[in-house]
Protein backbone atom coordinates (compact mmCIF):
# COMPACT_ATOMS: atom_id res chain seq x y z
CA UNK A 1 0.00 0.00 0.00
CA UNK A 2 1.32 3.13 -0.85
CA UNK A 3 1.20 6.37 1.53
CA UNK A 4 -1.10 8.71 1.18
CA UNK A 5 0.60 12.12 0.83
CA UNK A 6 0.25 16.24 -0.08
CA UNK A 7 1.89 15.83 -3.41
CA UNK A 8 -0.46 13.51 -4.54
CA UNK A 9 -3.78 14.51 -7.18
CA UNK A 10 -5.86 11.19 -6.84
CA UNK A 11 -5.37 9.37 -3.50
CA UNK A 12 -7.63 6.02 -3.13
CA UNK A 13 -7.88 4.10 -0.05
CA UNK A 14 -9.70 0.92 0.51
CA UNK A 15 -12.01 0.59 -2.73
CA UNK A 16 -14.18 -1.75 -2.90
CA UNK A 17 -16.55 -2.83 -5.47
CA UNK A 18 -19.15 -5.37 -5.23
CA UNK A 19 -22.01 -7.29 -8.18
CA UNK A 20 -24.27 -9.91 -6.70
CA UNK A 21 -21.68 -12.42 -5.83
CA UNK A 22 -18.73 -11.19 -7.41
CA UNK A 23 -15.91 -8.51 -5.69
CA UNK A 24 -15.11 -6.80 -8.58
CA UNK A 25 -12.39 -4.93 -6.88
CA UNK A 26 -11.19 -5.92 -3.34
CA UNK A 27 -9.60 -2.77 -1.01
CA UNK A 28 -7.39 -1.42 -3.45
CA UNK A 29 -5.32 1.57 -1.94
CA UNK A 30 -2.92 4.04 -4.42
CA UNK A 31 -1.92 7.23 -4.62
CA UNK A 32 -0.86 9.43 -8.21
CA UNK A 33 1.59 11.95 -7.87
CA UNK A 34 1.11 15.51 -9.58
CA UNK A 35 2.68 15.72 -13.37
CA UNK A 36 3.32 11.97 -13.92
CA UNK A 37 2.91 9.10 -16.13
CA UNK A 38 1.22 6.49 -13.78
CA UNK A 39 0.83 3.34 -15.66
CA UNK A 40 -2.03 0.58 -14.80
CA UNK A 41 -1.55 -2.80 -16.28
CA UNK A 42 -3.25 -6.26 -15.03
CA UNK A 43 -4.65 -9.49 -16.71
CA UNK A 44 -7.80 -9.14 -18.64
CA UNK A 45 -10.03 -9.16 -15.61
CA UNK A 46 -7.63 -7.95 -12.83
CA UNK A 47 -10.47 -5.01 -12.37
CA UNK A 48 -8.55 -2.18 -13.83
CA UNK A 49 -11.98 -1.14 -15.77
CA UNK A 50 -14.24 -1.45 -12.68
CA UNK A 51 -11.44 1.00 -10.84
CA UNK A 52 -11.31 3.46 -13.89
CA UNK A 53 -14.89 3.79 -14.10
CA UNK A 54 -15.33 4.66 -10.36
CA UNK A 55 -12.68 7.08 -10.78
CA UNK A 56 -14.53 8.69 -13.44
CA UNK A 57 -18.05 8.52 -11.81
CA UNK A 58 -19.45 6.13 -14.15
CA UNK A 59 -20.27 3.79 -10.52
CA UNK A 60 -19.84 4.31 -7.22
CA UNK A 61 -17.90 2.13 -5.30
CA UNK A 62 -19.08 -0.10 -2.50
CA UNK A 63 -17.56 1.22 0.03
CA UNK A 64 -13.48 3.38 -0.12
CA UNK A 65 -12.85 6.26 -0.38
CA UNK A 66 -10.80 9.05 -2.84
CA UNK A 67 -9.18 12.26 -2.51
CA UNK A 68 -8.32 14.74 -5.19
CA UNK A 69 -5.48 17.63 -4.49
CA UNK A 70 -6.11 16.15 -0.99
CA UNK A 71 -9.82 17.10 -0.76
CA UNK A 72 -12.66 14.60 -0.38
CA UNK A 73 -14.03 12.96 -4.29
CA UNK A 74 -17.44 11.93 -4.55
CA UNK A 75 -18.28 11.83 -8.10
CA UNK A 76 -22.04 12.15 -8.60
CA UNK A 77 -22.01 10.58 -12.11
CA UNK A 78 -19.04 11.66 -15.43
CA UNK A 79 -20.12 14.86 -15.64
CA UNK A 80 -19.60 15.49 -12.08
CA UNK A 81 -15.82 13.76 -12.55
CA UNK A 82 -14.98 16.17 -15.32
CA UNK A 83 -16.00 19.39 -13.45
CA UNK A 84 -13.55 18.01 -10.78
CA UNK A 85 -10.98 18.02 -13.60
CA UNK A 86 -10.69 14.17 -14.55
CA UNK A 87 -11.29 13.63 -18.24
CA UNK A 88 -11.09 9.77 -20.26
CA UNK A 89 -10.21 9.04 -23.63
CA UNK A 90 -11.46 5.77 -24.43
CA UNK A 91 -10.27 3.63 -27.40
CA UNK A 92 -13.55 4.24 -29.26
CA UNK A 93 -13.06 8.07 -30.77
CA UNK A 94 -15.84 10.48 -30.14
CA UNK A 95 -15.76 13.01 -32.86
CA UNK A 96 -17.44 14.07 -36.05
CA UNK A 97 -15.63 13.46 -39.18
CA UNK A 98 -18.18 16.13 -40.93
CA UNK A 99 -16.75 19.02 -39.24
CA UNK A 100 -13.88 20.68 -38.35
CA UNK A 101 -11.07 20.45 -35.83
CA UNK A 102 -11.94 23.69 -33.88
CA UNK A 103 -15.97 22.51 -34.22
CA UNK A 104 -15.10 19.55 -32.95
CA UNK A 105 -13.02 20.97 -29.62
CA UNK A 106 -15.88 23.59 -29.09
CA UNK A 107 -18.69 21.07 -29.73
CA UNK A 108 -21.01 21.01 -26.88
CA UNK A 109 -19.30 23.57 -25.04
CA UNK A 110 -20.77 26.57 -26.67
CA UNK A 111 -22.24 29.73 -25.20
CA UNK A 112 -26.12 30.76 -26.28
CA UNK A 113 -28.56 33.44 -24.99
CA UNK A 114 -31.98 32.63 -26.00
CA UNK A 115 -31.08 29.96 -28.33
CA UNK A 116 -28.69 31.92 -30.26
CA UNK A 117 -24.95 30.94 -30.12
CA UNK A 118 -22.78 34.21 -28.64
CA UNK A 119 -19.18 35.01 -29.41
CA UNK A 120 -16.98 34.21 -26.86
CA UNK A 121 -12.95 33.50 -26.22
CA UNK A 122 -13.34 29.98 -26.37
CA UNK A 123 -12.11 29.25 -29.89
CA UNK A 124 -9.41 31.42 -29.18
CA UNK A 125 -8.76 29.12 -25.98
CA UNK A 126 -9.26 25.89 -28.09
CA UNK A 127 -6.47 27.16 -30.92
CA UNK A 128 -3.97 28.19 -28.20
CA UNK A 129 -4.12 24.65 -26.26
CA UNK A 130 -4.10 22.72 -29.88
CA UNK A 131 -1.30 25.07 -30.64
CA UNK A 132 0.67 24.18 -27.38
CA UNK A 133 0.25 20.27 -27.30
CA UNK A 134 0.16 19.77 -31.31
CA UNK A 135 1.33 23.07 -33.56
CA UNK A 136 1.21 20.80 -36.92
CA UNK A 137 -2.64 20.15 -36.60
CA UNK A 138 -4.77 22.65 -38.80
CA UNK A 139 -7.80 23.80 -36.63
CA UNK A 140 -9.98 24.71 -39.63
CA UNK A 141 -8.90 21.19 -41.64
CA UNK A 142 -12.09 18.71 -41.69
CA UNK A 143 -11.73 15.70 -39.11
CA UNK A 144 -12.22 13.32 -41.66
CA UNK A 145 -8.94 14.28 -43.47
CA UNK A 146 -7.21 13.38 -39.67
CA UNK A 147 -5.43 10.28 -39.25
CA UNK A 148 -6.21 8.16 -35.35
CA UNK A 149 -3.15 9.74 -33.97
CA UNK A 150 -4.15 12.83 -34.74
CA UNK A 151 -7.84 12.50 -33.76
CA UNK A 152 -6.58 10.93 -30.46
CA UNK A 153 -4.44 14.31 -29.96
CA UNK A 154 -7.11 16.32 -30.66
CA UNK A 155 -9.54 14.85 -28.14
CA UNK A 156 -6.24 15.00 -25.48
CA UNK A 157 -6.52 19.27 -26.44
CA UNK A 158 -9.82 19.04 -26.01
CA UNK A 159 -9.25 17.63 -21.95
CA UNK A 160 -6.68 19.78 -22.06
CA UNK A 161 -8.77 23.05 -22.39
CA UNK A 162 -11.59 21.96 -20.80
CA UNK A 163 -9.27 22.50 -17.22
CA UNK A 164 -8.82 18.49 -17.00
CA UNK A 165 -5.38 18.22 -14.57
CA UNK A 166 -6.31 14.08 -14.98
CA UNK A 167 -6.63 12.48 -18.50
CA UNK A 168 -7.36 8.38 -18.39
CA UNK A 169 -5.74 7.20 -21.15
CA UNK A 170 -7.25 3.46 -21.65
CA UNK A 171 -5.53 1.17 -24.64
CA UNK A 172 -4.65 4.90 -26.09
CA UNK A 173 -2.31 2.87 -28.77
CA UNK A 174 -4.15 -0.31 -29.96
CA UNK A 175 -4.76 1.26 -33.64
CA UNK A 176 -1.84 3.25 -33.90
CA UNK A 177 1.80 3.12 -35.98
CA UNK A 178 4.95 2.99 -34.41
CA UNK A 179 5.47 6.66 -35.86
CA UNK A 180 2.29 7.37 -34.21
CA UNK A 181 2.84 5.82 -31.05
CA UNK A 182 5.68 8.15 -31.14
CA UNK A 183 3.83 11.06 -31.50
CA UNK A 184 1.49 10.30 -29.17
CA UNK A 185 4.08 9.68 -26.69
CA UNK A 186 5.37 13.49 -27.38
CA UNK A 187 2.45 14.76 -26.82
CA UNK A 188 2.19 13.12 -23.93
CA UNK A 189 5.12 14.24 -22.37
CA UNK A 190 4.17 17.96 -23.17
CA UNK A 191 1.49 17.38 -20.90
CA UNK A 192 3.81 16.14 -18.41
CA UNK A 193 5.81 19.51 -18.72
CA UNK A 194 2.55 21.51 -18.38
CA UNK A 195 1.41 19.62 -14.78
CA UNK A 196 -1.14 17.56 -16.18
CA UNK A 197 -1.02 13.77 -14.68
CA UNK A 198 -1.59 10.75 -17.38
CA UNK A 199 -3.13 7.54 -16.29
CA UNK A 200 -2.30 5.39 -18.84
CA UNK A 201 -3.61 1.92 -19.37
CA UNK A 202 -2.12 -0.48 -21.82
CA UNK A 203 -1.38 -4.35 -22.09
CA UNK A 204 2.05 -3.08 -24.23
CA UNK A 205 4.70 -3.58 -21.34
CA UNK A 206 7.21 -1.87 -23.81
CA UNK A 207 5.05 1.02 -23.29
CA UNK A 208 5.08 1.06 -19.98
CA UNK A 209 8.20 0.44 -19.61
CA UNK A 210 9.84 3.67 -21.59
CA UNK A 211 6.95 5.83 -21.06
CA UNK A 212 5.90 5.72 -17.02
CA UNK A 213 7.04 6.95 -14.64
CA UNK A 214 5.12 4.67 -11.89
CA UNK A 215 3.45 1.37 -12.52
CA UNK A 216 0.58 0.18 -10.74
CA UNK A 217 -0.02 -3.24 -10.92
CA UNK A 218 -3.87 -5.06 -9.94
CA UNK A 219 -4.53 -9.02 -9.89
CA UNK A 220 -7.82 -10.64 -9.70
CA UNK A 221 -9.46 -7.11 -8.94
CA UNK A 222 -6.00 -6.13 -5.50
CA UNK A 223 -3.64 -4.11 -5.71
CA UNK A 224 -0.59 -6.06 -6.16
CA UNK A 225 1.85 -2.97 -6.42
CA UNK A 226 2.70 0.31 -7.13
CA UNK A 227 6.14 1.36 -7.61
CA UNK A 228 8.42 3.64 -9.80
CA UNK A 229 9.57 2.25 -13.16
CA UNK A 230 13.11 2.76 -12.55
CA UNK A 231 12.59 0.08 -9.81
CA UNK A 232 10.58 -2.35 -11.59
CA UNK A 233 13.38 -4.83 -13.16
CA UNK A 234 11.87 -5.23 -16.46
CA UNK A 235 9.10 -7.16 -18.56
CA UNK A 236 9.57 -10.39 -16.21
CA UNK A 237 9.03 -8.58 -13.08
CA UNK A 238 5.64 -6.74 -14.64
CA UNK A 239 4.55 -10.37 -15.96
CA UNK A 240 5.55 -12.38 -12.08
CA UNK A 241 2.98 -9.47 -10.59
CA UNK A 242 0.34 -9.43 -13.39
CA UNK A 243 0.11 -13.31 -12.99
CA UNK A 244 1.27 -13.86 -9.07
CA UNK A 245 0.15 -17.94 -9.31
CA UNK A 246 0.09 -20.68 -11.40
CA UNK A 247 -2.19 -20.95 -13.90
CA UNK A 248 -4.74 -24.09 -13.72
CA UNK A 249 -5.79 -25.85 -16.81
CA UNK A 250 -7.00 -29.75 -16.87
CA UNK A 251 -6.48 -30.43 -20.62
CA UNK A 252 -5.98 -33.94 -21.62
CA UNK A 253 -5.03 -34.75 -25.42
CA UNK A 254 -7.24 -36.07 -27.59
CA UNK A 255 -6.72 -38.88 -29.86
CA UNK A 256 -9.56 -37.42 -32.52
CA UNK A 257 -7.27 -34.73 -34.06
CA UNK A 258 -6.19 -35.61 -37.43
CA UNK A 259 -3.05 -34.09 -39.64
CA UNK A 260 -5.80 -33.79 -42.65
CA UNK A 261 -5.79 -30.04 -42.52
CA UNK A 262 -9.25 -28.24 -42.62
CA UNK A 263 -8.99 -24.64 -42.81
CA UNK A 264 -5.94 -22.56 -44.37
CA UNK A 265 -5.55 -19.43 -44.16
CA UNK A 266 -2.60 -17.08 -45.74
CA UNK A 267 -1.72 -13.35 -45.46
CA UNK A 268 -4.58 -12.10 -43.78
CA UNK A 269 -4.16 -8.25 -43.68
CA UNK A 270 -6.84 -5.59 -42.97
CA UNK A 271 -7.07 -2.44 -40.78
CA UNK A 272 -6.12 -4.48 -38.05
CA UNK A 273 -4.15 -7.90 -38.97
CA UNK A 274 -0.89 -8.19 -40.11
CA UNK A 275 0.25 -11.16 -42.41
CA UNK A 276 -1.81 -13.61 -40.18
CA UNK A 277 -1.54 -17.72 -41.55
CA UNK A 278 -2.16 -20.57 -40.13
CA UNK A 279 -4.18 -24.25 -40.52
CA UNK A 280 -6.86 -25.65 -38.29
CA UNK A 281 -6.60 -29.82 -38.75
CA UNK A 282 -10.27 -31.64 -38.96
CA UNK A 283 -11.14 -32.68 -35.30
CA UNK A 284 -8.74 -29.89 -33.73
CA UNK A 285 -9.90 -27.11 -31.18
CA UNK A 286 -7.70 -24.07 -31.78
CA UNK A 287 -7.25 -21.12 -29.38
CA UNK A 288 -6.38 -17.70 -30.39
CA UNK A 289 -5.47 -15.67 -27.00
CA UNK A 290 -4.46 -12.11 -26.70
CA UNK A 291 -5.16 -8.97 -24.37
CA UNK A 292 -7.54 -6.36 -25.74
CA UNK A 293 -6.65 -5.22 -29.23
CA UNK A 294 -4.59 -7.89 -30.54
CA UNK A 295 -6.66 -8.97 -33.45
CA UNK A 296 -8.49 -12.45 -32.13
CA UNK A 297 -12.02 -10.50 -32.77
CA UNK A 298 -10.81 -9.38 -35.97
CA UNK A 299 -9.63 -12.93 -37.04
CA UNK A 300 -13.15 -14.62 -36.09
CA UNK A 301 -15.41 -12.13 -38.30
CA UNK A 302 -12.52 -12.67 -41.61
CA UNK A 303 -12.59 -16.17 -40.81
CA UNK A 304 -16.84 -15.95 -41.05
CA UNK A 305 -16.96 -13.05 -43.47
CA UNK A 306 -17.97 -10.61 -41.28
CA UNK A 307 -14.92 -7.91 -42.62
CA UNK A 308 -12.85 -7.44 -45.37
CA UNK A 309 -9.39 -8.60 -46.08
CA UNK A 310 -7.55 -9.31 -48.18
CA UNK A 311 -5.48 -12.90 -48.38
CA UNK A 312 -6.52 -16.62 -48.65
CA UNK A 313 -9.16 -18.52 -46.38
CA UNK A 314 -9.89 -21.90 -48.36
CA UNK A 315 -11.91 -25.09 -46.67
CA UNK A 316 -11.09 -28.25 -47.87
CA UNK A 317 -8.65 -26.69 -50.33
CA UNK A 318 -11.76 -24.56 -51.83
CA UNK A 319 -11.10 -20.71 -51.74
CA UNK A 320 -14.13 -19.33 -50.12
CA UNK A 321 -16.02 -15.88 -50.41
CA UNK A 322 -15.90 -13.36 -48.12
CA UNK A 323 -19.73 -13.22 -46.79
CA UNK A 324 -21.16 -14.76 -44.12
CA UNK A 325 -23.87 -16.47 -46.15
CA UNK A 326 -20.79 -18.07 -48.35
CA UNK A 327 -19.70 -18.91 -45.39
CA UNK A 328 -22.65 -20.53 -43.73
CA UNK A 329 -23.15 -22.15 -47.05
CA UNK A 330 -19.51 -23.58 -47.18
CA UNK A 331 -19.90 -24.92 -42.96
CA UNK A 332 -18.94 -21.84 -40.80
CA UNK A 333 -20.24 -20.33 -38.43
CA UNK A 334 -19.75 -17.60 -35.49
CA UNK A 335 -20.69 -17.28 -31.94
CA UNK A 336 -19.95 -13.82 -31.72
CA UNK A 337 -18.32 -11.80 -28.41
CA UNK A 338 -21.60 -9.31 -28.52
CA UNK A 339 -24.32 -12.11 -27.80
CA UNK A 340 -27.13 -9.71 -27.04
CA UNK A 341 -26.57 -7.36 -30.24
CA UNK A 342 -25.13 -9.67 -32.82
CA UNK A 343 -25.95 -13.39 -32.05
CA UNK A 344 -29.84 -13.51 -30.44
CA UNK A 345 -32.84 -11.25 -31.72
CA UNK A 346 -33.78 -11.08 -28.08
CA UNK A 347 -37.28 -10.14 -28.82
CA UNK A 348 -38.12 -14.25 -30.58
CA UNK A 349 -38.76 -16.97 -28.73
CA UNK A 350 -36.02 -19.71 -28.34
CA UNK A 351 -38.39 -21.72 -30.87
CA UNK A 352 -37.86 -19.00 -33.39
CA UNK A 353 -34.28 -18.08 -32.83
CA UNK A 354 -32.78 -21.49 -33.25
CA UNK A 355 -33.17 -22.26 -37.04
CA UNK A 356 -32.59 -19.32 -38.86
CA UNK A 357 -28.97 -19.95 -39.73
CA UNK A 358 -30.93 -22.57 -41.59
CA UNK A 359 -34.54 -21.64 -42.62
CA UNK A 360 -34.43 -23.91 -45.76
CA UNK A 361 -34.37 -27.26 -43.36
CA UNK A 362 -37.70 -25.86 -41.85
CA UNK A 363 -39.43 -25.71 -45.48
CA UNK A 364 -40.77 -28.23 -48.07
CA UNK A 365 -41.46 -26.49 -51.59
CA UNK A 366 -41.36 -23.21 -49.85
CA UNK A 367 -43.63 -24.28 -47.38
CA UNK A 368 -42.66 -23.68 -43.88
CA UNK A 369 -42.85 -26.88 -41.66
CA UNK A 370 -43.49 -25.65 -37.85
CA UNK A 371 -43.73 -29.10 -36.69
CA UNK A 372 -40.21 -28.72 -37.89
CA UNK A 373 -39.24 -26.11 -36.30
CA UNK A 374 -40.82 -27.29 -32.64
CA UNK A 375 -39.20 -30.26 -32.78
CA UNK A 376 -35.61 -28.63 -33.54
CA UNK A 377 -35.80 -26.18 -30.64
CA UNK A 378 -37.15 -29.22 -28.38
CA UNK A 379 -34.47 -31.28 -29.34
CA UNK A 380 -31.27 -28.67 -29.08
CA UNK A 381 -33.05 -27.76 -25.36
CA UNK A 382 -32.64 -30.82 -24.53
CA UNK A 383 -29.20 -31.49 -25.84
CA UNK A 384 -27.47 -28.17 -24.43
CA UNK A 385 -29.60 -28.46 -21.19
CA UNK A 386 -30.81 -25.19 -21.89
CA UNK A 387 -32.86 -24.41 -18.41
CA UNK A 388 -36.24 -22.87 -19.69
CA UNK A 389 -39.89 -23.45 -18.45
CA UNK A 390 -41.24 -23.14 -22.00
CA UNK A 391 -39.51 -22.21 -25.58
CA UNK A 392 -41.72 -19.97 -25.83
CA UNK A 393 -40.11 -17.99 -23.79
CA UNK A 394 -38.28 -14.74 -25.32
CA UNK A 395 -34.29 -15.02 -25.18
CA UNK A 396 -33.75 -11.35 -23.67
CA UNK A 397 -35.75 -13.36 -20.13
CA UNK A 398 -32.91 -15.95 -19.79
CA UNK A 399 -29.39 -15.93 -18.22
CA UNK A 400 -26.43 -15.31 -19.97
CA UNK A 401 -25.47 -18.55 -20.19
CA UNK A 402 -28.56 -19.82 -21.81
CA UNK A 403 -28.60 -17.02 -24.25
CA UNK A 404 -25.21 -18.37 -24.85
CA UNK A 405 -26.50 -22.06 -25.52
CA UNK A 406 -29.45 -20.45 -27.48
CA UNK A 407 -26.23 -18.83 -29.95
CA UNK A 408 -24.58 -21.80 -30.43
CA UNK A 409 -27.61 -23.81 -30.83
CA UNK A 410 -28.28 -21.65 -34.08
CA UNK A 411 -24.85 -22.49 -35.49
CA UNK A 412 -24.95 -26.25 -34.68
CA UNK A 413 -28.73 -26.26 -36.22
CA UNK A 414 -27.00 -24.55 -39.42
CA UNK A 415 -24.91 -27.53 -39.69
CA UNK A 416 -21.66 -25.91 -39.68
CA UNK A 417 -17.97 -28.13 -39.76
CA UNK A 418 -15.95 -25.23 -38.17
CA UNK A 419 -17.84 -23.71 -35.11
CA UNK A 420 -16.05 -19.90 -34.36
CA UNK A 421 -16.00 -19.60 -30.98
CA UNK A 422 -15.53 -15.51 -29.84
CA UNK A 423 -15.16 -15.60 -25.98
CA UNK A 424 -17.74 -18.47 -25.67
CA UNK A 425 -17.92 -17.91 -21.44
CA UNK A 426 -17.73 -14.40 -20.97
CA UNK A 427 -20.72 -13.32 -18.54
CA UNK A 428 -21.88 -16.70 -17.71
CA UNK A 429 -21.56 -18.81 -14.48
CA UNK A 430 -19.32 -21.50 -13.64
CA UNK A 431 -21.72 -24.40 -14.47
CA UNK A 432 -22.39 -23.09 -18.08
CA UNK A 433 -18.67 -22.34 -18.75
CA UNK A 434 -18.42 -26.55 -17.67
CA UNK A 435 -21.19 -27.43 -20.06
CA UNK A 436 -20.12 -25.32 -22.81
CA UNK A 437 -16.82 -26.73 -22.65
CA UNK A 438 -17.89 -30.19 -22.80
CA UNK A 439 -19.59 -29.71 -25.66
CA UNK A 440 -16.37 -28.28 -27.79
CA UNK A 441 -14.62 -31.41 -26.82
CA UNK A 442 -17.85 -33.40 -27.98
CA UNK A 443 -18.32 -31.36 -31.09
CA UNK A 444 -14.35 -32.27 -32.23
CA UNK A 445 -14.92 -35.57 -31.35
CA UNK A 446 -17.38 -36.05 -33.65
CA UNK A 447 -14.89 -34.72 -36.44
CA UNK A 448 -16.08 -30.95 -36.23
CA UNK A 449 -13.15 -28.61 -36.38
CA UNK A 450 -13.41 -25.58 -33.25
CA UNK A 451 -11.84 -22.43 -33.20
CA UNK A 452 -11.82 -20.41 -29.71
CA UNK A 453 -11.31 -16.66 -29.61
CA UNK A 454 -10.71 -15.82 -25.64
CA UNK A 455 -8.63 -13.15 -23.47
CA UNK A 456 -9.08 -15.91 -20.83
CA UNK A 457 -5.85 -17.76 -20.92
CA UNK A 458 -7.51 -20.62 -18.29
CA UNK A 459 -10.17 -21.19 -21.23
CA UNK A 460 -8.10 -21.63 -23.85
CA UNK A 461 -5.00 -23.95 -21.83
CA UNK A 462 -7.87 -25.92 -20.70
CA UNK A 463 -9.69 -26.97 -23.69
CA UNK A 464 -7.60 -26.28 -27.11
CA UNK A 465 -5.19 -28.69 -28.61
CA UNK A 466 -2.85 -25.70 -30.71
CA UNK A 467 -2.76 -22.29 -29.46
CA UNK A 468 -2.24 -19.56 -31.27
CA UNK A 469 -0.69 -16.45 -29.58
CA UNK A 470 -1.55 -12.68 -30.62
CA UNK A 471 0.15 -9.23 -30.46
CA UNK A 472 -0.78 -6.02 -31.91
CA UNK A 473 -2.35 -7.74 -34.83
CA UNK A 474 0.26 -9.96 -35.63
CA UNK A 475 0.18 -14.10 -34.58
CA UNK A 476 3.27 -14.17 -32.84
CA UNK A 477 3.68 -17.73 -31.52
CA UNK A 478 2.40 -21.00 -31.62
CA UNK A 479 2.17 -23.76 -29.13
CA UNK A 480 1.23 -27.35 -28.75
CA UNK A 481 -0.85 -27.48 -25.54
CA UNK A 482 0.12 -29.85 -22.65
CA UNK A 483 1.71 -30.07 -19.39
CA UNK A 484 4.60 -28.58 -20.02
CA UNK A 485 2.66 -25.25 -21.11
CA UNK A 486 5.08 -22.18 -20.30
CA UNK A 487 2.58 -19.31 -19.00
CA UNK A 488 5.64 -16.75 -18.89
CA UNK A 489 6.33 -17.19 -22.51
CA UNK A 490 2.50 -17.26 -23.47
CA UNK A 491 2.45 -13.59 -21.03
CA UNK A 492 5.47 -12.79 -22.58
CA UNK A 493 4.33 -13.25 -26.81
CA UNK A 494 1.11 -11.64 -25.88
CA UNK A 495 2.28 -8.05 -24.32
CA UNK A 496 4.62 -8.11 -27.07
CA UNK A 497 8.10 -9.68 -26.34
CA UNK A 498 8.58 -11.90 -28.78
CA UNK A 499 9.36 -10.07 -32.08
CA UNK A 500 9.15 -12.74 -34.73
CA UNK A 501 5.75 -13.00 -36.36
CA UNK A 502 5.10 -17.00 -37.04
CA UNK A 503 5.46 -17.83 -41.14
Amino acid sequence: MNSQNSTSVLSIQGLIKDYPGVRAVNDVSFSIEHGTVHCLIGENGAGKSTLVKMITGAIKPTRGTMKVNGQPYRPKGTQSARESGIATLFQELHVVDELTVLENLTLGMEKSRFGFLIKSDLEERMIRTLATIEPSIDPYARVSTLGVAQKQIMEIARAASSGANIIIMDEPTAALSEREVERLFTVIRRLQAQNVTVIYISHKLDEILSLGDTVTVMRDGQHIATKPISDVEGRAELIDMMIGRTIYHDYTPRDTVTDEVFLSVHNLNNHRLKNVSFNINKGEIVGFYGLVGAGKTEIARAIFGADKVTGSIKLNGEEIGQSPKESLAAGIALVPEERRTQGLFTSLTIRENIPVMNLPRMSDLGVFKADDELNAANDYVEKLSIATSSIEKPAEKLSGGNQQKIVIAKCLFSQAKLLLLDEPTRGVDVGAKTEIYDLVKSLANDGNSVAVFSTELEEILGVCDRLFLLYDGSLVSEIKNGPDVDTNHILNAATGGLEEAVC
